[in-house]
């Protein structure tokens, strides 16, 4: 297990989904957990703050409150998603589904001049940003920008390291989807990748805190996703 003791992180998107998995393997690991999310919620052992990843003012102080803080995770969407096919996509719901990247940005300018030297962040991408996958445009492109920036801020931040996460298609609570409908949709879209069924929250969690306690890696994308960008 891993061993947080005396690490203090902030989880935005923590209450949720990814978010919530690495809320709960940071506290098991003994860290003091902020988890913010844009919902109220209800975490045993987790400070819960309600904050949107757009609003810079909220961000800026939940940062500054929380000074010398050591971990940064943003698994935030920040907003709805565009899905479906290019050309007949809504060109505001293209534009729109950028939100994500802007938490991103928001969360890392904000939050970085904050941390302790030795500090790290995380962030989430996604197996579209480099494999196509039908009616998913939208978010490859917003993916793909987010593993960009990924690259390159860790030149200016150091030595506070970023790194992120690419997830496969994963069974979160992001989709509607239930009983057979559900079980269908991710055995269909799984289909032909290496390891045929959908991912869970805690897989794509744990390389995240893998992230977060090996010191020796920044500016990478870790793959969790079952093979799909190999095949």
């Amino acid at each position: 297990m891993s061993n947080f003791g005396g690490k203090k992180a902030i989880v935005l998107g923590g209450t949720s989904g990814i978010g919530l998995a690495t809320t709960e393997m940071l506290l098991d690991g003994g860290a003091e957990v902020i988890a913010a999310g844009r919902r109220e919620c209800e975490i045993d052992g987790v400070e819960c703050v309600q904050v949107d990843v757009l609003d810079r003012a909220a961000l800026a102080e939940l940062f500054e409150r929380n000074n010398g803080f050591d971990y940064l995770v943003n698994a935030a969407t920040g907003g709805p998603r565009a899905i479906g096919p290019f050309l007949e996509m809504d060109l505001d719901g293209f534009q729109n589904s950028f939100a994500k990247l802007w938490g991103y940005v928001n969360s890392v300018r904000l939050g970085v001049p904050q941390m302790s030297a030795s500090g790290a962040v995380v962030l989430i991408s996604g197996y579209p940003a480099r494999k196509w996958r039908a009616g998913t445009i939208a978010i490859g492109s917003v993916g793909g920008s987010v593993e960009a920036f990924i690259h390159l801020a860790a030149n200016e931040i150091s030595p506070v390291r970023i790194n992120g996460v690419s997830p496969g298609l994963i069974d979160t609570p992001m989709s509607p989807l239930q009983g057979d409908e559900r079980r269908e949709y991710y055995a269909k879209g799984s289909a032909q990748h290496l390891i045929p069924r959908a991912g869970t929250s805690k897989e794509v969690a744990a390389a995240v805190i893998f992230l977060l306690e090996n010191e020796f890696v920044t500016g990478t994308i870790v793959d969790v996703d079952g093979g799909a960008i190999v095949t």
